[in-house]
């Protein structure tokens, strides 16, 4: 029988996580290194990622902080690349990066190109890096994909369309690869509700606070470490037989701004 306390053991592996400098990446990569990965901090804002990779190494991790723009194809080539360089492989790929108007988005206000450029920075740039990552796994005969899905993703609110859709889409495109990746390569989702960030923090009001939280039976907001317990466990051993699902995280309840 194996030992629980292997079963969230990352020793030896090597993650990435796209937008690990700030809120949930942050997370995520203190996470996955405090349970024993070699962890790539990949975000658009270099200094926020070494200081991430600071933290990580004085207490006794790996790290690594690359500067990268999701949306750029030679960025996320050369991640991978130097990921593989530096740790030897890839086996964990943490698809956080990503953005959207939410509340924002009125189709009577932004154009063809923001949607689009929505799809880029949520879908695309994740599919991508699962390809570039998928034959490293592949041949360390251990691979796991989690992408950021979101609430929204099943939600409906209004002046978020772009956002919304695009998670949906990164829902059903994990299912689908789920297919195409097995039997080395698991790939799954984790939908978070409404999670104390920056991001939540510029438009959160103590009134709208308190209407997400009359629909939250465990009577808060998620926190950041939150989401990275449930990326920790699709990263590890502990979720070997579980791929195609998106678990959503958000207190059993929903929270949206409207």
């Amino acid at each position: 029988m194996e030992q629980p306390t292997h079963l969230l053991d990352l020793n030896g592996k090597a993650a990435i996580v796209t937008g690990g400098g700030n809120g949930i990446g942050k997370a995520c990569s203190r996470m996955l290194a405090a349970n024993g990965a070699a962890v790539v901090i990949a975000d658009l804002k270099i200094a926020d990622a070494q200081k991430v990779a600071d933290e990580i190494m004085s207490g006794g991790g790996k790290a690594l902080a690359i500067e990268c723009n999701v949306l750029q194809d030679e960025d996320l080539v050369r991640l991978v690349e130097r990921t593989v360089a530096d740790f030897g492989g890839v086996h964990i790929l943490v698809n956080n990066a990503g953005g959207g108007g939410a509340g924002r988005e009125s189709p009577f206000d932004i154009t063809v190109e923001q949607f689009e450029r929505t799809f880029q920075l949520n879908v695309f740039s994740g599919w991508r890096l699962a390809q570039l990552c998928a034959p490293h796994m592949k041949k360390a005969g251990y691979g796991s994909i989690i992408n950021m899905s979101s609430m929204s993703s099943i939600n409906k609110s209004p002046a978020i369309s772009a956002y919304a859709a695009s998670k949906a889409a990164i829902n059903h495109m994990t299912a689908n690869l789920a297919f195409d990746y097995g039997p080395e390569i698991r790939i799954n989702a984790v939908g978070p509700g409404a999670i104390r960030t920056d991001a939540l923090a510029s438009v959160l009001t103590p009134e709208i606070e308190k209407r997400m939280l009359a629909h939250t039976p465990l009577e808060r907001l998620g926190e950041p470490d939150d989401i990275a317990g449930a990326v920790l466990f699709f990263a590890a051993p502990i979720s070997k037989w579980v791929s195609g699902q998106v678990l959503f995280v958000n207190g059993g309840g929903v929270q949206t701004l409207d």
